[in-house]
């Protein structure tokens, strides 16, 4: 009995989150921008390049640190005396 009811429900349910009303869905007016929107979208762009371009640069510091350690630990291998 319930797997008749769960058939007869289902399609009723995708129906009501599928469907659109023509009345309540505005096409966009591109004569007027929303400044926010453009400011927002903008703005994160921005922060991102920024925020990427600082990590970057923190890379590349470090692994110039990385290698210039490991360089002079390799030279204190090699000059250290045998024995």
């Amino acid at each position: 009995m319930w797997l008749t009811g769960m058939l007869f429900r289902a399609p009723v349910a995708l129906r009501n989150v599928q469907t659109r009303s023509m009345f309540l869905a505005k096409k966009p007016d591109y004569s007027r921008p929303n400044w926010l929107r453009v400011s927002l979208a903008f703005g994160t762009s921005a922060f991102l390049w920024v925020t990427l371009f600082r990590q970057h640069q923190y890379d590349l510091a470090e692994c110039e640190r990385r290698l210039e350690s490991s360089t002079s630990q390799t030279h204190e291998i090699m000059d250290a005396p045998k024995n």
